[in-house]
């Protein structure tokens, strides 16, 4: 049980990383909370300006995306359809705008606290399986953005869970038909069978 180490998130591979999360613990403890998080069992790879996807194709640079540009290991937190804040998290060095969006996890800490920010009774899929909803459950807002993940607020935990390339399902990923062949490329990355990622499309 150890914190990653920020030279998990500067290499140059951002599907491997994406891959390799799959797995991983992510935490929060917000505003004086307890802890929340659980397992993430859903990723989605962003290879910044070769990418049709990403924010960031073809160097764009914007407020918003101004973050992307920063060394690994930084949380990028924007709002989705005016409602959703999305979390990813910056990987490679420098100026290098890759990311990994966090899709959905398995909730193993704070169970409570997370039903009571969503408005839930009761732990299924729909508490932190999809990206708005992982947010929303574990606290995360557009404020966040920037927060370094080596910190007491947002942090990713190796918790010695193995998995077997057999055990990832990779797929197109979700709500990019704008980004023409990238579209297609298989950067979604689920954990086979497992009942908390988002529904399949």
């Amino acid at each position: 049980m150890a914190k990653l180490k920020k030279t998990f998130f500067l290499r140059p591979d951002v599907v491997q990383i994406s891959r390799e999360l799959l797995g991983k613990h992510l935490f929060t403890r917000l505003d004086g909370g307890s802890i929340t998080g659980g397992i993430i069992v859903e990723t989605e790879a962003y290879a910044g300006p070769g990418d049709r996807a990403s924010h960031a194709y073809g160097n764009r640079r914007t407020l918003r995306n101004d973050i992307m540009y920063a060394r690994g290991g930084v949380a990028y937190v924007y709002l989705c359809y005016g409602i959703h804040s999305l979390f990813n998290i910056i990987t490679n060095e420098e100026e290098i705008p890759h990311a990994v969006l966090i899709r959905a996890i398995e909730p193993t800490h704070g169970v409570s606290a997370m039903l009571k920010r969503r408005g839930k009774r009761s732990a299924d899929r729909s508490l932190t399986g999809g990206p708005g909803a992982l947010s929303a459950a574990l606290g995360i807002r557009c404020s966040h953005n920037g927060l370094s993940l080596f910190g007491r607020e947002i942090w990713l935990e190796d918790r010695g869970i193995s998995v077997n390339a057999d055990q990832i399902l990779s797929s197109p990923r979700v709500g990019i038909g704008y980004a023409g062949d990238d579209a297609k490329r298989p950067w979604r990355m689920r954990l086979r069978d497992n009942p908390w990622t988002s529904p399949a499309r």
